[in-house]
């Protein structure tokens, strides 16, 4: 049973017990209480235990997470822009949503959004709960650094926000410099045509692969594949990243060899 359908049926009623619980118990509005009721499970806990670690027990708790605090970003510079819904929305239409799950992603995105929004505790217990999946982590805070990015820049105010929130997941204002430059760089419109990369669309392929240009071929390949093994999208799932999320995953890793073989062209190698 997918992770959607499990908390329907009720058995994740020990999430009602903190503030992710609290948020999804909105998100899916009766249909979550009428499924605990139905499975004799009480708020302070349920039939799987309040341990965390069960797969489908940690994608309801990112997915929560992720629309929640996704809502709080955008309404951290004071008003939430078109642009900022619209990524939303994209995210939505990529993860292929059922129209419950849409409505559920949307109620979310509106509790983040409100000025008593329990930031701090929700990463306390997404963190608990992820049970330190670093690269579901680093997830979790690209998807927030490509919605930040949905004008075009990052404010100074979402930037404040996102390293407050990598502090509480500890990750240090370097590995978030990193994150952003691989937004950066992956956001950017690659325009090669017939094989040939301009200068800045080399730079561009460098940057998302973290190495400069005078890094040895060794040391592009060894960056190259530490990307596409943090990105896998079967390695992220069995982790705990929903399964709708697969595709956010393979964006990555397709974006991520693009930049190696342009890297590779531009060094000649593969003709």
């Amino acid at each position: 049973m997918s992770w959607w359908g499990k908390m329907l049926g009720g058995a994740f009623g020990f999430l009602s017990a903190g503030p992710i619980g609290a948020l999804l118990g909105v998100a899916a509005g009766h249909m979550f209480d009428r499924g605990m009721s139905e499975s004799g499970l009480s708020p302070a806990g349920g039939r799987e235990g309040r341990q965390g670690g069960d797969r489908e027990r940690v994608q309801a708790v990112f997915f929560a997470t992720t629309f929640s605090v996704m809502g709080c970003l955008a309404k951290i510079d004071g008003r939430v822009t078109r642009n900022e819904i619209s990524l939303a929305e994209s995210i939505m239409d990529q993860m292929d949503l059922s129209s419950e799950q849409r409505r559920a992603a949307i109620d979310l995105f509106r509790e983040g959004k409100k000025a008593d929004f329990p930031l701090d505790e929700v990463l306390a217990q997404f963190k608990q709960e992820i049970r330190g999946r670093r690269d579901l982590e680093r997830m979790f805070i690209e998807i927030l650094v490509h919605a930040a990015f949905a004008d075009g820049s990052l404010h100074e105010a979402e930037r404040r926000l996102l390293l407050r929130i990598c502090r509480k997941l500890r990750f240090s204002a370097i590995e978030f410099q990193i994150l952003v430059n691989f937004v950066q760089a992956s956001q950017a419109d690659f325009g090669s045509r017939a094989g040939v990369d301009s200068p800045d669309e080399l730079d561009r392929a460098y940057q998302l692969l973290n190495v400069s240009r005078d890094a040895s071929d060794e040391e592009i390949k060894k960056a190259y594949r530490r990307l596409m093994n943090r990105h896998h999208p079967d390695k992220l799932v069995a982790k705990g990243l929903p399964e709708e999320m697969i595709r956010l995953a393979t964006q990555k890793t397709h974006e991520i060899r693009q930049a190696y073989e342009r890297v590779r062209r531009a060094r000649g190698a593969g003709k």
